[in-house]
């Protein structure tokens, strides 16, 4: 993974990540300086520790991960396509949540946790066959979609 400049586009440093086969998206959390990156190959999240000398360490997910995000709790929060779930991870790789969305929730590929615990998940990103296209907000529960757009 190359580290660019964002000012200059000069190149800083690059960084390897062990055992990566695939990238899904990648997040980064400034109050414990690391990166995140989802591998639905290996069903994955690959942490890199930015301080100092780089440090990469991976954890399972048990399921292929689409989105990630950090929440106001410094936590990672994982979007399982496939499986309709939003998984909240710590830091350390330790499950904390597993919360299973409604069915009419087709296709999550991203979430983000707000202040107040719902979420907002976007769904499909043009499948031209799946039947809904929109964001939603959804219960902190993960029960109820609360209000949608699209």
């Amino acid at each position: 993974m190359e580290v660019y400049d964002v000012n200059s586009y000069r190149l800083l440093r690059c960084l390897t990540v062990p055992n990566a086969r695939d990238f899904t998206d990648m997040t980064s959390c400034k109050y414990f300086r690391c990166l995140y990156i989802g591998d639905p190959d290996v069903k994955c999240i690959h942490k890199l520790n930015l301080e100092g000398r780089p440090k990469a360490t991976m954890w399972p997910v048990n399921d292929k991960p689409t989105g990630l995000s950090v929440n106001a709790d410094h936590n990672l929060i994982v979007t399982c396509r496939k499986v309709r779930k939003i998984k909240e991870f710590s830091p350390r790789g330790d499950l904390l949540r597993d919360v299973t969305l409604p069915d009419d929730v087709i296709n999550p590929w991203h979430a983000i946790q707000l202040t107040n615990g719902q979420y907002r998940v976007s769904q499909t990103h043009g499948d031209h066959d799946d039947p809904i296209h929109r964001v939603c907000k959804i219960s902190s529960d993960g029960r109820d979609v609360i209000q949608s757009h699209g």
